[in-house]
């Protein structure tokens, strides 16, 4: 059974940061990109960003581009989101998820996910 449970979220005004992390366990993930979702209220979940397994290829929604940093710590099947410049805007529950299984390296779009975590809340004061 794979768990995945983030951690880190909270209120902040605009312009400060925060670093997610979400902690896997209960399979294998060597070889499986990692992704971050959002959902705010009203709309849908959107991708915010992916890493591959080695962490040397990231990918991220343009909204998020030069203001958030996905990485990766394998040894402890970690994945974080340091977010910086935090706007308004980006208040939303954030959830990491891990790909299904055979879905190697980047993932984009929430349907190549089977995994997810309960998110956590992240709240940006104007």
């Amino acid at each position: 059974q794979v768990q995945l449970v983030e951690s880190g979220g909270g209120l902040v005004q605009a312009g400060g940061s925060l670093r997610l992390s979400c902690a896997a366990s209960g399979r294998t993930f060597r070889g499986y990109g990692m992704g971050w979702f959002r959902q705010a209220p009203g709309k849908e979940r959107e991708f915010v960003a992916a890493i591959s397994w080695s962490g040397g290829s990231t990918h991220y929604a343009d909204s998020v581009k030069g203001r958030f940093t996905i990485s990766r710590d394998n040894a402890k099947d970690t994945v974080y989101l340091h977010m910086n410049s935090l706007k308004p805007e980006d208040t939303a529950v954030y959830c990491c998820a891990v790909p299904t299984i055979g879905n190697y390296g980047l993932r984009f779009h929430s349907y190549e996910y089977s995994y997810w975590g309960q998110g956590t809340q992240v709240t940006v004061s104007s």
